[in-house]
């Protein structure tokens, strides 16, 4: 299938629901602003609906100032709004961050994850931090496009290029970082990504109109009492924000049931429980830390929330990278809106998505080490890990080791299914990076002898974030797509689906 396929519902659906509307399907990269999509958005913002914090930024002309649909300021006259798919876009056209609502601390946008074209796939791999290391010709080789055509498809669809597009999450980086911690500005410039501190000063000034000290001295009560016990061994203390309705509970409960000894741990009880985790990152190792929050997760603006996150890293540069691997694991990305909608129209569905609302599908912190997990199970890995896997160089508690790299295996067990798997991920025979294509990743796993269907659709679900699988055996109405995925974590959840593993 074609790299510019839309698998799921028209970008405007969602917009469209506010208003109890119906929109002919088209594909979100021929789609255009009408004054009636325009108005509508409006009327999100007047309406001040957390729902689309992330779906679309709006801007002032009079202030120039840019917001999320949920700012709690006075609603501006219709005639001075602008409305923006990115922060990127907003940045780009001259305005600069609400210092009241934040908009640069909203949710990812749904959409980058559902898609599967190639501007789906540029989105992921910018938020995974390839732009900052490996530029954008770096960009466009794993796209498999020009460097050109890259540039032009992300501007014309989302108001903004790559370059732009890591500049906007940057400063996102920056403003987290002297907001919570008490890191050096200039320690800062360069762990955000910037490559001079000019570039980073200029960078601030032009997002947030303000000094690097100056953001610091405006932090919110809350990061001033972070940064006062945030250090180097405490960590980088976080709040991950998420949109709607969450359901922690079948997510650390999978987390825990699949825990594999000296890599991960659950600990706690039900409600208050604490998973952590190792990370292999680009520029060095962490150790991160998320908390189940107990009870009802609206909080704040809406019936948005946030998981509390703690990030060790040996070297900050790796900062975006992890928190982007950690909102995919817990999928704190998804539209719990869209997916209920959808799911919960189905007779044998409503009952469960009403019971459990804002269900998710959790992802992987590292796709090549699902893969690997998925076709062995818990035992094996675990015994690959204390066998292969490197060595800490400062362990924490039972956190001891990195799951083993796809070469490492490749070389020291290449021998079935598992040694022709990690061979295939080292040599890149088969990619589960962010921009992979997912329908030619599949392929590829197909291809390696002894691999079933059922563990590549668990690798689909997982590594490759698809969030309409269905595995082989029983038939997946057509009516659950394109959130089959969360379909069967529905009925996994209310025990009328057996887990894959």
């Amino acid at each position: 299938m074609s790299d510019f396929r839309q698998p799921g519902p028209p970008v405007w659906r969602r917009l469209d629901s506010v208003t109890r509307t119906a929109q002919t399907a088209r594909t979100a990269r021929t789609a255009q602003p009408t004054d009636t999509h325009e108005d509508v958005r409006y009327e999100a913002v007047r309406s001040r609906d957390a729902r689309f914090d992330g779906a679309f930024f709006f801007a002032v002309e009079t202030t120039g100032i840019y917001c999320r649909p949920s700012c709690p300021a006075v609603t501006p006259k219709r005639r001075n709004v602008r409305f923006f798919a990115t922060a990127a876009a907003a940045q780009g056209s001259g305005f600069r961050a609400c210092r009241r609502c934040r908009p640069d601390a909203v949710p990812g946008s749904a959409d980058w994850n559902v898609r599967a074209d190639v501007v789906g796939r540029a989105m992921r791999l910018i938020g995974d931090g390839v732009v900052d290391r490996e530029g954008v010709a770096g960009l466009a080789v794993r796209l498999g496009y020009s460097a050109r055509q890259v540039q032009r498809q992300l501007t014309a669809e989302v108001g903004a290029g790559p370059v732009a597009l890591a500049r906007a999450q940057r400063a996102h980086t920056a403003r987290v970082l002297l907001q919570t911690t008490g890191l050096p500005v200039t320690e800062i410039a360069f762990a955000s990504g910037f490559a001079s501190v000019r570039q980073f000063n200029d960078t601030i000034r032009a997002v947030y109109a303000a000094t690097p000290s100056g953001l610091r001295d405006a932090a919110p009560a809350r990061d001033r009492a972070a940064r006062r016990t945030a250090t180097p061994s405490a960590g980088v203390p976080l709040r991950l924000a998420h949109r709607g309705p969450y359901q922690p509970g079948p997510v650390f409960d999978l987390l825990q049931r699949e825990a594999v000894a000296g890599v991960e741990e659950v600990s706690g009880e039900p409600g208050h429980r604490v998973y952590r985790r190792t990370l292999r990152l680009p520029y060095g190792t962490g150790i991160v830390a998320l908390q189940e929050r107990p009870g009802p997760p609206g909080t704040g603006t809406g019936s948005g929330g946030w998981l509390d996150a703690r990030l060790h890293l040996t070297d900050l540069r790796d900062l975006t990278t992890s928190v982007q691997r950690l909102r995919r694991l817990f999928d704190l990305d998804a539209d719990p809106y869209a997916v209920d909608e959808r799911l919960g129209a189905d007779p044998r569905l409503a009952p469960l998505v009403a019971a459990r609302p804002g269900l998710r599908s959790p992802g992987t912190a590292d796709p090549e080490e699902l893969a690997v997990r998925a076709l062995v199970g818990r035992a094996e890995a675990e015994r690959l890990v204390q066998r292969y896997g490197k060595v800490l160089d400062a362990p924490c508690g039972t956190l001891t080791h990195l799951f083993p790299e796809p070469a490492v295996l490749a070389e020291a067990a290449p021998h079935g299914t598992p040694g022709a798997l990690a061979a295939a991920l080292a040599d890149g025979a088969v990619r589960l990076d962010p921009g992979a294509d997912r329908d030619d990743a599949e392929r590829a796993l197909l291809a390696v002898p002894g691999l079933d269907a059922r563990t590549v659709a668990v690798v689909r679900t997982r590594a490759l974030g698809d969030p309409d699988v269905a595995p082989p055996g029983p038939a997946v109405p057509d009516t659950w797509r394109p959130w089959r995925s969360y379909a069967l974590n529905h009925l996994r959840a209310a025990g009328e689906w057996e887990n894959d593993r």
